[in-house]
């Protein structure tokens, strides 16, 4: 049963971001994050993000501008190092409160709560139109790669900022696109080097060996997810797909923040 929810959910999950505007980062970790402790679920889309993005790499990293790359790729790669140190850091931290309600005790955790209330922020500026068009001078290009990276390490949640800060900056459509994908493959590099060398680690050793198992499997339905929806339609953003993720992602952050999930 573990298998069929939780690849079903990578499956539509990634198919759903070709036609909602979201990142696969985006949304996958919401819903590894229904299945797995949400440390684990950030990691376990790390693996699913890079492998996707090594790709792409192939494909169109050769159409990277190297001197934005320099510019806003290394400060995110430093600061996803802090983003990634503050996810561990937030995992290990006790129980803020616990409640009952409806005969069941709730615990609300710091890493819970705080990854929940990220997921409800990014899904609003995802939705956000004043966001979406917000494009930022080049001359800050540091100061974006130094948020994207943050975030990115801290909840997988990089590509809103990267793509705001790499608007402005003189990049052609191959160009922009290049040198996103060669600054995701960083960040996510960085992160799960972080992230594999601390607790992460000792979280999936914790865990029973089929988990690994069901990531192989929700990795590979996360593919198949996005393939199939290439073969639907060509991406697109529509707006009643896109609401609805959105709110479905604003559930579960709150699920989350209030000790639920």
């Amino acid at each position: 049963m573990d298998y069929a929810l939780i690849t079903l959910t990578a499956l539509v999950v990634s198919g759903l971001t070709l036609f909602s505007g979201f990142g696969l980062g985006t949304v996958l970790m919401p819903a590894f994050a229904l299945f797995f402790p949400v440390p684990t679920a950030i990691a376990a889309t790390a693996v699913v993000h890079l492998a996707n993005n090594l790709f792409k790499l192939g494909l169109v990293g050769k159409q990277a501008d190297w001197r934005v790359v320099v510019r806003f790729s290394l400060p995110a790669a430093l600061a996803a190092v802090l983003g990634a140190s503050a996810l561990v850091g937030f995992a290990g931290l006790p129980i803020l409160t616990s409640y009952e309600l409806f005969g069941e005790v709730f615990n609300v955790t710091p890493v819970k709560l705080m990854i929940g209330s990220l997921i409800v922020v990014f899904a609003v500026l995802e939705l956000s139109p004043t966001f979406a068009a917000l494009a930022i001078s080049p001359k800050y290009l540091p100061l974006g790669g130094v948020l994207s990276g943050f975030f990115g390490g801290l909840s997988g949640n990089q590509g809103a900022f990267r793509s705001a800060f790499l608007i402005k900056s003189g990049l052609n459509k191959e160009a922009f696109v290049g040198t996103g994908v060669v600054s995701a493959v960083i960040v996510d590099t960085v992160r799960l080097t972080v992230y594999g060398v601390s607790s992460i680690t000792a979280n999936f050793n914790a865990l029973p060996r089929e988990v690994v198992g069901l990531v192989v499997a929700a990795t590979l339905a996360a593919f198949a997810g996005a393939f199939i929806g290439a073969r639907l339609l060509t991406k697109v953003t529509l707006r009643a797909v896109q609401i609805i993720v959105a709110m479905c992602m604003i559930a579960v952050g709150v699920g989350l923040s209030c000790g639920w999930i």
